[in-house]
């Protein structure tokens, strides 16, 4: 069963033709240690752990040309529901529902807008087993030109409901699902990420102090895209690994915050 309630981000993992130094960059940056998967067919597929708890995971790509990348999966009780949903909302079934050894079900989805993001159904395998720590994942954020579109297919395929905020000179949207705010959309800000940006699932990981995280991810070899700068929720960075893979770290102005 999965750790958290379905339509929730339960896990994220990278995918990345250079595994080998992931696994170097990412416990030396939060403190994590990797177990390799001993099945063959995994490729290698690395779960991170966080004092012994799962909190992400890294594989290779799933084909040849595919840009490192971290994906954001959703719980379910019914990946086939999920897509079947997808579709119907004019979503795509990029890798229809299918069974990893006996950890659980999965699928990758595209919103209309082109954003990835995968689904969860466990089995053995419940997701991370921690969440909203330093070292964990701590937020879960679509970045996309066409919020209004997101909302339709969102509440079509998990029943989220939107909470618009102003942020600035921006609507800040958060993902209801019952009573708690589940994850987040904002439009493309900046030059870093220009209006014709394609939409994107961005991951984020809690740390006790962004600055001098983003310090040692440049040292480690990654790159600093977006520098420390305060929000309302805390004080967050945008990072590229060594590979180019987009991740951002969040110190929470409260435990727990997103």
């Amino acid at each position: 069963m999965s750790t958290v309630p379905p339509g929730t981000p339960c896990w994220a993992d990278l995918a990345t033709p250079g595994l080998a130094d992931a696994r170097r960059f990412y416990p030396e940056l939060f403190g994590w240690t990797g177990r390799i998967d001993p099945e063959p067919e995994a490729g290698g597929y690395t779960v991170f752990l966080l004092n012994g708890r799962a909190v992400a995971g890294a594989g290779p790509p799933a084909i040849p040309d595919q840009v490192p990348i971290w994906s954001t999966y959703l719980a379910t009780d019914d990946a086939d529901l999920v897509a079947g949903r997808v579709e119907r909302a004019g979503g795509q079934v990029v890798v229809p529902p299918f069974q990893v050894f006996d950890r659980g079900r999965m699928a990758v989805f595209a919103d209309p807008a082109g954003a990835a993001f995968s689904v969860w159904q466990p089995m053995a395998m419940p997701g991370a087993e921690v969440f909203d720590v330093p070292g964990a994942m701590s937020w879960n954020e679509l970045v996309t030109p066409d919020p209004e579109g997101a909302k339709v297919f969102y509440e079509l395929v998990f029943g989220w409901q939107p909470d618009d905020q102003p942020m600035g000179s921006m609507t800040y949207t958060g993902w209801r699902l019952g009573t708690r705010i589940v994850a987040g959309m904002m439009p493309p800000l900046g030059d870093e990420f220009p209006a014709e940006s394609p939409a994107y699932w961005s991951v984020y990981f809690a740390v006790a102090d962004a600055d001098a995280t983003a310090a040692h991810a440049a040292e480690l070899g990654g790159t600093i895209l977006v520098p420390p700068r305060d929000i309302p929720a805390g004080r967050l960075a945008a990072l590229r690994d060594p590979h180019g893979a987009l991740f951002n770290i969040i110190t929470p102005s409260r435990p727990g915050a997103g």
